[in-house]
């Protein structure tokens, strides 16, 4: 997409959830913590970190292989909808901002960007994220039980998006925090927008590290495709 004067602008912007728009991975720590009490335990912060960024059914295997638990398909099962009804609790009582994010969605839709909301979250939880981050700021949006299992740092969530939106993924920018979700975005040949949250973010060249969704101009996104060039 190119605008006036020969300005290049993406095709689309694609947006991860947690940790990038709210800041709900402190929440996913609580309902984690939570489990993990509720089962006689408690989560390692190693095993914590391996989640960030990661779906639910991959999750609940760390969290029980942690706790020394049985990790088999109906544990996996159970676990996930024990942690998902206490996620939900936890949603209802209100999602933070990440610092310039609700700023960031008024501005891409002022300046008329097309953009999805690709995350590992299920469907039923994003919904009600949704009710604080705004259905309408989005064209599409994919969860992480919508991808028949390849989740991120597969890239076929961004993919999909994608296609959903029909543009090239090499035209787009993602924005993500973990590195899970960066390697997703990077595999599917995304440019990258990298802000950390929870876990540090390496430098790559595929991605441009900021400190804050503040620092950055939507406005001039297309000159990540000039620089590529």
């Amino acid at each position: 997409m190119v605008r006036d004067a020969g300005q290049k602008v993406p095709a689309a912007v694609l947006f991860d959830m947690d940790g990038t728009l709210v800041d709900s991975e402190k929440l996913w720590t609580i309902a984690l913590d939570d489990y993990a009490a509720h089962r006689g335990g408690a989560l390692s912060e190693p095993t914590r970190e391996l989640m960030v960024g990661s779906n639910m059914s991959r999750s609940m295997r760390l969290l029980l292989t942690d706790l020394g638990l049985p990790d088999g398909d109906a544990d996996v099962a159970a676990a996930a909808q024990w942690v998902a009804g206490r996620m939900t609790e936890l949603f209802a009582e209100g999602l933070p901002w990440r610092p310039g994010a609700a700023e960031a969605l008024r501005e891409a839709k002022a300046l008329g960007l097309r953009t999805a909301l690709v995350t590992s979250t299920i469907r039923s939880l994003t919904e009600r994220a949704l009710e604080t981050i705004g259905r309408d700021n989005f064209e599409v949006t994919v969860c992480g039980d919508e991808v028949d299992g390849r989740n991120k740092p597969d890239p076929e969530p961004y993919l999909k998006a994608a296609r959903l939106l029909g543009v090239d993924p090499a035209e787009c920018v993602a924005f993500e925090d973990s590195p899970t979700g960066v390697a997703a975005a990077e595999a599917a040949g995304c440019a990258v927008i990298a802000i950390p949250c929870e876990v540090a973010l390496d430098a790559g060249p595929h991605r441009t590290l900021y400190g804050a969704l503040t620092e950055v101009d939507l406005a001039a996104l297309g000159d990540l495709f000039t620089e590529a060039a």
